[in-house]
């Protein structure tokens, strides 16, 4: 049995569509909040179980007969540790034979603002007693993507990156890569740096959204406090704001670049390219 947290995000729903290629859908466990947003992957077959984060009691009952948990990283930034701590004493309690943790490329050399959670639930998984895999995924794509209508908008892409370089991949291909680890066989242990095989910088983002849209877009480059007041002054709650002109910062200093090409190794086939998500975000 495998069961997959945070299961109606978008990540967690592309895991569930790679592992129904080759499971019995019985054999899949959704843990969700609200089970009625995956009424479509409960008519498939697969087992749609409630629970929150913050509900350890849930969580434990959600967890029995797992053998394999994938533990997707929280969304709430900030309440993260104890989140996962909640997960991770549930699947002691339940017992979970094997965690797989969404973590942050090269965690705990990291120069993101965003590590330290990561950080702090790979040693509560070392402390935890149940073998771990850490999927320590770099950044996806789709968070610059969703910055394109705005730049198309004002003709400008604004960032903190400098010439930094973005080894990003797609969605897809991590949650091909975290399907891929749970169906495996020995994998306790194992740390996957998984990221895209080619880089890019902003500016070069900002060249192939003018090529593919034929509109002139520029990158402009701004501090990250100067980035994080024009985020703010956009309408972003603070706490965003601060987190992405941070994991701007961070590319500046590498730390979104990784050239191993572990993910596509791992997935079998080339990571799929910024153009092409570029070109599904534009024309669908």
């Amino acid at each position: 049995m495998i069961a997959i947290t945070g299961a109606s995000g978008q990540l967690g729903r592309l895991v569930i569509d790679n592992l129904l290629r080759d499971t019995a859908p019985a054999e899949i466990v959704a843990i969700v909040r609200q089970p009625q947003k995956i009424a479509d992957l409960s008519a498939r077959g697969v087992q749609a179980r409630q629970a929150d984060y913050n509900d350890p009691g849930a969580l434990t009952e959600a967890l029995q007969g797992v053998e394999k948990l994938l533990l997707i990283s929280s969304s709430e930034v900030g309440k993260r540790t104890e989140q996962h701590r909640n997960v991770i004493s549930a699947a002691q309690q339940a017992g979970v034979k094997l965690i797989a943790y969404t973590s942050l490329l090269r965690a705990d050399s990291s120069p993101l603002g965003l590590a330290t959670e990561h950080i702090a639930t790979e040693k509560l998984l070392a402390e935890s007693g149940i073998d771990r895999v850490l999927l320590r995924n770099g950044w996806y794509t789709e968070n610059y993507l969703a910055s394109v209508p705005a730049a198309l908008q004002h003709g400008v892409f604004i960032g903190s990156a400098g010439t930094g370089r973005i080894a990003s991949a797609s969605r897809a291909d991590y949650a091909a890569a975290a399907a891929k680890v749970l169906k495996l066989e020995h994998q306790a242990g194992k740390v996957y740096e998984l990221a895209g095989d080619e880089g890019w910088t902003l500016s070069e983002l900002a060249d192939e959204v003018s090529r593919q849209s034929g509109k002139t877009v520029t990158y402009q480059n701004l501090s990250e406090a100067d980035f994080r007041s024009a985020l703010l002054g956009a309408g972003l709650p603070e706490g965003l704001a601060a987190m992405l002109a941070n994991s701007d910062a961070g590319a500046a200093r590498g730390g979104l670049f990784d050239e191993s090409r572990q993910l596509s190794a791992l997935i079998g086939r080339p990571t799929t390219p910024m153009a092409e998500s570029l070109r599904a975000s534009l024309h669908g």
